[in-house]
C-alpha cells in the first residue's frame, strides 16, 4: 500500500499547493447546485491539500448574475476576507483544472466529515439549527418561526457567537445573496468558516442570510476598525486590493463594495432585514 502524502496546513504553503498542485478528482458533492468536485491537490508527489474544485463550465446560469462569474466571485470574497484579516473563508484560488478554469478552495474538515470522528455524548446543536418553539437553547438567537415538513412549529436559530457575528458583518460587506445554514462550517481547528460565495458582490442590494440575530445591533468596535481600514484601501484608486478584485468583478461592483464598507464603518450598526426575501430558500 502506498503511504498517504502529508497534508499541508501552513496557509502560504496551502496557497502554493492549491495553485500549482495537480488536481486529482475524488468525487462529486451531489447536493450542490453547481458542479462541485472533491479533489486532492498534489505538488511534486510530496505534499497534498484536500480541496473543492468548481469548474466554470459547471456553473448553472442565473438570471441576475452574469454567466461564468461565480468562481471569480468566490475568489474575490476570499480576497476581501483576507484584506480584513478575518480568515473567515478558506484559502481560495482561481486556476485551470481537469475540467477547465474554476475555483479551488481548501476543504474544511468538520466533526461531520472528518475521517476521525469525535464521539458525542449528547445531541449537538449546530451553529445554525432548528429547534422547537419555546426551546431556544441558551446562547442562541431566534431568527424566524416556521413549520417543519411534519407541520410542527419550529424556530430557526443561530449561535450568539463572536465568530459567527464576524461572518454576518462580512456578509453585509459582500452583499451575500445566499448565506444558508449549510454554508457555515465549524472546523476542527476551532475556526468558523463560510463557504459558497458564488453569488456575492452584486452591485444591487441582494443580502439574503440566516444570520439576522444581530439585526439593528451595534457592530463590535474591533470589527468596525477593520472595516474602516478596508474602506480606506478600497477608496484608493490603483491600490493592490482593487487591482486584485478587478480580475474577478466589475468596476461598478467594486464601487458598490466600497460604499457598503463605508456604510458599515460609519453606521457601526447591523442592518435590518429587507422587506423582500431576506432569507435564502431553502435556508439549509
Amino acid at each position: 500500500m502506498t503511504p498517504a502524502l502529508p497534508h499541508v496546513t501552513d496557509e502560504p504553503a496551502v496557497d502554493h499547493v492549491l495553485r500549482d498542485g495537480e488536481l486529482t478528482i475524488l468525487g462529486r458533492i451531489p447536493s450542490a447546485s453547481n458542479a462541485t468536485l472533491v479533489c486532492d491537490a498534489v505538488l511534486d508527489d510530496r505534499t497534498s491539500v484536500r480541496c473543492v474544485y468548481k469548474p466554470v463550465r459547471g456553473e448553472v446560469p442565473l438570471w441576475d448574475f452574469p454567466d461564468g462569474t461565480l468562481a471569480g466571485r468566490e475568489v474575490a470574497s476570499y480576497l476581501i476576507s483576507e484584506a480584513l484579516g478575518w480568515d473567515t473563508i478558506p484559502t481560495t484560488v482561481h486556476r485551470d483544472g481537469p475540467l477547465g478554469p474554476g475555483m479551488v478552495q481548501r476543504w474544511v474538515e468538520t466533526p461531520d466529515n472528518t475521517d476521525h470522528p469525535i464521539p458525542e455524548t449528547e445531541p449537538r446543536v449546530d451553529l445554525v439549527d432548528l429547534c422547537p418553539v419555546g426551546a431556544v437553547p441558551t446562547g442562541y438567537l431566534a431568527v424566524l418561526q416556521a413549520y417543519d415538513p411534519y407541520g410542527d412549529p419550529v424556530v430557526l436559530v443561530h449561535a450568539d457567537d463572536p465568530r459567527l457575528q464576524r461572518m454576518s458583518v462580512l456578509d453585509v460587506i459582500l452583499n451575500n445573496a445566499d448565506r444558508k445554514g449549510g454554508h457555515v462550517l465549524e472546523g476542527l481547528d476551532g475556526t468558523v468558516y463560510g463557504i459558497d460565495h458564488g453569488i456575492c458582490l452584486h452591485e444591487e442590494d441582494k443580502l439574503r442570510t440566516v444570520l439576522w440575530g444581530w439585526a439593528g445591533e451595534p457592530v463590535p468596535g474591533h470589527l468596525v476598525a477593520d472595516v474602516a481600514e478596508l474602506a480606506e484601501r478600497l477608496a484608493t484608486d490603483g491600490s493592490a486590493l482593487r487591482a486584485q478584485l478587478a480580475e474577478h468583478i466589475t468596476p461598478d461592483e467594486i464601487e458598490s463594495l466600497a460604499i457598503r464598507a463605508i456604510v458599515v464603518a460609519e453606521s457601526a450598526t447591523m442592518p435590518h432585514p429587507p422587506g423582500h426575501r431576506p432569507i435564502p430558500w431553502p435556508p439549509f
